[in-house]
């Protein structure tokens, strides 16, 4: 998804139409996850952009989109560039925790 979303509408109040965006957003990535997995993979990743315009998007995590959305809002701007990729991806390993455990306090 490359859109960039335009906050303004002669109808359509502000606060309906934030909501009506961070709603579109869900829903595409709700529909990117449900597909299915090449083989290989544990579970789709998303490149994401965000930002006033396409040339000004800088990289955001998903997590970070109604944060971002809100502010703009604050900041009463018209409109806003949101760009998501999917792409497959592996989970990693996390770190033991064991080799902290065995030091033992000296004091």
């Amino acid at each position: 998804m490359k859109k960039t979303f335009e906050l303004t509408h002669p109808k359509i109040k502000l606060a309906r139409r934030v909501d009506a965006v961070k709603h579109e957003i869900k829903k595409y990535l709700k529909r990117e996850r449900n597909k299915t997995l090449p083989q290989g993979a544990d579970f789709w990743d998303f490149d994401c952009k965000f930002g006033n315009t396409e040339a000004e998007a800088q990289p955001v995590h998903v997590s970070q989109f109604n944060k971002l959305i809100d502010q703009t809002q604050l900041e009463n701007l018209t409109s806003f560039y949101v760009e998501i990729l999917a792409k497959p991806a592996q989970r990693q390993a996390r770190p033991s925790l064991d080799s902290e455990a065995d030091f033992d306090d000296e004091e």
